[in-house]
């Protein structure tokens, strides 16, 4: 798969980055890199091998589950710059 640059550019634009032209063709082809080492990945038979967290051996840490105190959003919100019932207000993203 080749990434030309309307793609990188596109990209950019929805993880709103500024690239000049240079960083826009460098990164079609890092870009490209990335998605070859991607296929080579998808080559590599796995099957029956199960999937880990970690290359050593290791038991998950557990706590006990029980109640702490709570009810405390009117405190939790009290620093916010912006809240309401409770919730905080986060400027808009997405368009």
């Amino acid at each position: 798969m080749s990434i030309d640059i309307a793609t990188v550019r596109r990209i950019a634009r929805l993880a709103r980055l500024a690239l000049s032209a240079d960083e826009a063709e460098k990164m079609c082809g890092e870009l490209d890199e990335i998605l070859a080492f991607i296929e080579q990945l998808l080559e590599v038979d796995v099957q029956g091998i199960l999937p880990m967290t970690s290359v050593m051996p290791t038991t998950m840490k557990m706590r006990q589950d029980v109640v702490t105190e709570g009810n405390h959003a009117e405190e939790i919100v009290a620093n916010a710059p912006l809240s309401e019932r409770n919730f905080f207000l986060v400027p808009k993203i997405l368009e």
